[in-house]
């Protein structure tokens, strides 16, 4: 399978965090499924962090050199993952969830036909089958 990691999740495997599931981190440790992460978890952190910078003790760029550290594929976003972003649909009774970073990743995941692995819990409200909820 091919999985592509939400920033907080690629945070907490990188980390060894508690905060990551074991489903979660069976899926990352499974050495049939290829892994991972997006341009846009690249740029998230760099804004984070050049926001925050004691808040987030990593910067975009060090993000990007772990990942790829851990055989983790980086995901360039291209005009496919954009055009993909319009196709997107959500359960009607909710107001569509507008983080760009989390709705920019659900697209590649779909156009690529890839699995979306989160923790946040406003993305089940997506009616996408591209998404692991962990």
């Amino acid at each position: 399978m091919k999985l592509l990691l939400d920033t907080h999740i690629i945070l907490w495997a990188l980390d060894d965090n508690p905060k990551l599931s074991d489903y979660a981190r069976d899926l990352i440790m499974e050495a049939k499924n290829d892994i991972y992460f997006s341009a846009a978890s690249v740029w998230e952190t760099t804004i984070k962090y050049m926001a925050k910078p004691d808040k987030i003790h990593i910067s975009g760029s060090r993000l990007s050199d772990l990942c790829r550290r851990m055989g983790y594929q980086m995901l360039p976003i291209t005009d496919s993952h954009v055009k993909a972003l319009e196709t997107l649909t959500y359960h009607n009774q909710v107001q569509a969830y507008n983080d760009p970073f989390d709705r920019i990743m659900i697209a590649q995941a779909k156009a690529d036909g890839l699995k979306f692995v989160t923790h946040d819990s406003k993305i089940p409200f997506y009616e996408e089958n591209c998404v692991i909820v962990v």
